[in-house]
């Protein structure tokens, strides 16, 4: 088995994931897009996880490397056929790159909040055993708003309808986070995008509040990363 990994900044990796991979015994190569690493011959792995990142999927001017991605993840679902899981920007490039759209959101989510799975997720195999409703890192301000022809809702939240969803029987996208650890939002906050949207939205002092929030959620968060990631390979 081996993962191919689309980064688009060095601080939004696998995350707890990496651990998982090392333990499965699972090889993965990440590639750093906006550090200009080429795409690999897609031929040689079994499935493409596509993370998150501080561009939007129509910064093609900016970040002129999203419209190969985006050729690439299009090439992976619909003619490959093989495995694929997108996080945050990940989820909203599966979108983009098949049609669907993106738009940014009357209100962005930032911090620990509700998402509740569907009626739909009861029956999809990268959803079992993970709770109804349960607390999920967010932090974006772009959503997906149309959804690809024949996407199902697999997850919503009150600000963000398409949480989360299956495009046939192969591809799903999350837009909340699943991959932290302990670090992770310390981390993030360092990037310039990430400190600027949480003081925004949030007010002074915001880090340090969802820091303490994360780490009473920890456990769970990572018991749910270990179900999907489980889910996901037993496929």
């Amino acid at each position: 088995m081996k993962v191919l990994v689309f980064q688009h900044i060095a601080c939004e990796h696998p995350g707890i994931f990496r651990r998982f991979f090392s333990e499965a015994g699972i090889e993965w190569h990440a590639v750093e897009l906006d550090a200009g690493e080429p795409i690999p011959d897609l031929d040689g792995f079994d499935a493409l996880w596509v993370m998150g990142g501080p561009m939007d999927v129509w910064d093609t001017d900016t970040c002129p490397w999203l419209l190969p991605e985006k050729t690439a993840i299009r090439t992976w679902v619909q003619e490959l056929e093989k495995p694929y899981l997108g996080l945050c920007l990940g989820h909203q490039l599966l979108a983009d790159a098949l049609d669907g759209k993106c738009d940014v959101q009357a209100t962005p989510e930032i911090g620990i909040l509700d998402v509740h799975l569907t009626e739909a997720a009861h029956a999809d195999p990268l959803m079992q055993g993970l709770p109804a409703q349960m607390k999920c890192l967010q932090w974006h301000s772009v959503a997906v708003t149309q959804p690809p022809a024949g996407a199902e809702l697999l997850a919503s939240s009150p600000e963000c309808t398409w949480q989360a969803m299956r495009v046939g029987k192969h591809a799903w996208g999350i837009q909340f986070h699943v991959e932290l650890e302990d670090s992770t939002i310390s981390d993030w906050n360092e990037v310039p995008a990430y400190a600027a949207a949480l003081d925004a939205v949030k007010g002074p002092g915001a880090l340090k509040v969802m820091e303490t929030d994360a780490l009473k959620h920890m456990p769970k968060f990572k018991d749910n990363a270990r179900l999907l990631f489980d889910n996901f390979f037993g496929l």
